[in-house]
């Protein structure tokens, strides 16, 4: 009845040849090696699977690759079938639902007997959290085809041994919604977490997508590499290829390392937005920004300053743009709050120079504030609060919380310590931003002239015009504390 329907029954997994010219290998992968070790076993079973079976063992039947949007998750399973050699069917786990209830069910048939029939193969499901949610009472609509969906994927996987060399991969970034039917041993029982890149990681896909781009002398990989923390190999392919655009703009034949940092700006940024600015906005920006800026290469532990600029870009009327050194995996007190008197500077330059306060302080309040709740209700950087856990974790892969299910697990007392404690954090961190600017206040001025006639600094022009040094690191500036302590 449903091939009557126009063949709605059938998959729409897409095959991918291997050997067409277009096949991908684990040399088109780059910067997430621990996720690639744990799937050469795969590609060594598909390639020689009398090698495992000879002693009774069998291939894993599913390996759910588990990673934030971008870091190559649908690339790593291309690369895995490429190296293999085998079909690859790949397919969209919102593909397979309709309003037709069953429709789903028979294309995940369809699939099954498709990957059967060429095996070894590959099949990849992408987003399988779509369908693959952990069940409950079944609701009008869409909720029953979703649960008739996966239970058919439970079933076919269920169905094969694990010897005709048909592996099931999958992908997600909310691992823990989905069902535990799906994560039994027997069926998704391998987990691979692809990571975001460290900094030789992002060096290695920025080198595997310039392939083919050509370099001026002056391109720097490895300091680009420096300058993008948090950018997942998407992001870095979408740099590559704005900076090639930018330089074909400017009818040049290579590509120089300004094109990178120019791209850059633009992706974290936003494009640069033409506004016609009073004299007097202009200079307020000035100073804003130069607070942000002064508070970077003064307060011990700060993030360097990388790039001020008064052109509005985006949402915002001026931006200062600060990268870590090294990429971070685990933060100390002392830098968070570092981090936030850095966001208040642009505040309390504000009050210091005009005694006045404007809105141009809504995203950095937010972000202090933010900041500053997380110090108190999940990382128990409080003393009056203590080591309990009063927020949500976050989605590892996704920004949001997860966990308390929109209630409070506290009493009004204590929401009442924990606004309390938040609040001390902002006001010291404030007040310790406006002692700091006043005391730089000569910098200050110097920084805001400059951006005045020029409107964007880079990092060596900022030292230059300010005459300060970039900021000690946390480690140094606390042994200069105990040192200046134990002295009498």
């Amino acid at each position: 009845m449903l091939g009557g329907l126009g063949g709605l029954g059938k998959s729409k997994a897409r095959r991918f040849d291997t050997e067409s010219e277009a096949k991908v290998t684990f040399e088109d992968v780059a910067g997430i090696e621990e996720a690639e070790n744990e799937l050469v076993e795969i590609v060594d079973f598909l390639k020689a699977p009398a090698k495992y079976t000879r002693l009774g063992g069998t291939a894993p039947k599913g390996v759910l690759l588990v990673g934030a949007p971008g870091t190559g998750k649908t690339l790593l399973a291309k690369a895995v079938a490429g190296e293999a050699g085998v079909p690859f069917f790949s397919m969209s786990a919102a593909e397979f639902v309709e309003m037709i209830v069953g429709v789903g069910a028979a294309r995940v048939r369809d699939l099954f007997k498709q990957a059967r029939e060429n095996a070894p193969a590959i099949i990849f499901i992408d987003e399988i959290d779509s369908i693959g949610r952990a069940r409950g009472p079944t609701a009008i609509g869409g909720v029953g085809e979703q649960e008739q969906t996966l239970n058919q994927i439970l079933t076919e996987m269920d169905g094969f041994s694990g010897r005709e060399g048909i592996i099931v991969l999958a992908a997600t970034n909310q691992p823990d919604v989905l069902d535990r039917a799906l994560l039994r041993p027997g069926r998704f029982d391998r987990r691979v977490v692809v990571n975001l890149p460290d900094k030789a990681g992002r060096e290695a896909i920025l080198k595997v997508h310039t392939r083919k781009v050509p370099l001026a002398a002056d391109a720097s990989l490895a300091e680009l590499a420096s300058a993008t923390p948090g950018l997942t190999g998407a992001d870095l392919k979408n740099l590559v290829n704005e900076a090639a655009l930018l330089a074909a703009r400017r009818e040049q034949d290579e590509v120089r390392h300004q094109d990178f940092l120019d791209a850059l700006e633009k992706i974290i940024l936003g494009p640069e937005r033409p506004l016609l600015l009073s004299r007097a906005d202009k200079e307020r920006i000035a100073y804003h920004e130069g607070g942000h800026t002064i508070l970077g290469l003064v307060v011990p532990g700060a993030d360097p300053v990388n790039r001020v600029s008064i052109v509005p870009r985006g949402q915002a009327l001026g931006v200062t743009y600060q990268r870590p050194d090294s990429d971070r995996y685990n933060y100390p007190e002392a830098y968070l709050r570092a981090r936030i008197v850095g966001m208040l500077g642009g505040r309390a330059a504000e009050e210091i120079v005009y005694g006045t306060k404007t809105t141009g302080a809504e995203s950095d309040i937010e972000q202090a504030t933010g900041l500053a709740r997380r110090m108190v209700t999940r990382w128990g950087m409080s003393e009056r609060v203590g080591m309990v856990q009063l927020a949500p974790r976050e989605n590892p892969y996704l920004s949001g919380p997860e966990g308390f299910g929109g209630s409070k697990p506290f009493s009004e007392r204590t929401a009442e310590r924990i606004d309390a404690e938040v609040h001390r954090i902002i006001d010291e961190s404030h007040a310790e931003a406006k002692r700091l600017l006043t005391e730089h206040r000569k910098s200050l001025d110097a920084l805001a002239s400059a951006l005045l006639e020029r409107e964007t600094l880079n990092e060596e022009e900022i030292l230059d015009v300010t005459g300060l040094p970039p900021a000690p690191a946390l480690d140094t500036a606390m042994l200069r504390a105990e040192e200046t302590a134990g002295q009498p």
